[in-house]
């Protein structure tokens, strides 16, 4: 019985060892602190050997865990806060260059038309596709990338979005599609270019 404990001991902390770069990646990209970065992830990985019994299987183990690390990320943002150390965000003035993507019916610039991804289940079961990802979001500007990340992979309303940041609404939706913009236009140059999907 002994052996049994020790093998499922071992499992779970092989298992949390595979999914802690991702987590620290994801952690830092919503903090921008490499210190907070770690707290968050050692509290959320800390959190999930205290509640491994508590796993029931509905999800992945890895997405278990990026749920326990979402509120770690949260309550550090909210620390931020309240000691003072938010940084504010900036509206970024690159309207031109997203005006100059669209016709003035609204329609796609020849030129910037997004490509065609093929099929998007293999696009996302590709590893360089994630390498990709991650460096597009790293190229982001800071407060472009946190607000994708608190409403693309955080899960995030807009209307919580804003009141974690203190955005309005309409600067939210414009800074989400930016990031957007951005991302695919990123994600064009560093993947498809160079892979047939």
């Amino acid at each position: 019985m002994a052996t049994a404990t020790t093998n499922d001991n071992q499992a779970r902390m092989q298992r949390l060892a595979a999914v802690r770069p991702r987590l620290v990646s994801f952690a830092r990209l919503q903090l921008r602190e490499p210190a907070l970065a770690e707290d968050a992830v050692q509290e959320a990985l800390a959190t999930a050997i205290e509640k491994d019994a508590e796993f029931a299987g509905r999800s992945g183990y890895e997405t278990w865990v990026f749920g326990i690390l979402k509120y770690k990320i949260l309550d550090s943002l909210r620390a931020q806060r309240r000691q003072g150390r938010w940084q504010p965000f900036d509206d970024e003035s690159d309207d031109d260059a997203i005006d100059r993507q669209f016709q003035q019916n609204g329609r796609w610039q020849v030129a910037a038309r997004p490509s065609d991804w093929g099929d998007p289940e293999a696009s996302f079961a590709n590893e360089h596709f994630w390498r990709v990802f991650d460096a597009c979001m790293i190229a982001l500007p800071d407060n472009i990338a946190r607000v994708f990340s608190l409403r693309e992979l955080m899960g995030l309303s807009t209307a919580d979005i804003c009141k974690e940041t203190g955005l309005k609404e309409n600067n939210c939706w414009v800074i989400l599609h930016r990031a957007r913009l951005r991302l695919r236009a990123c994600i064009e140059r560093g993947f498809l270019s160079r892979h047939d999907l």
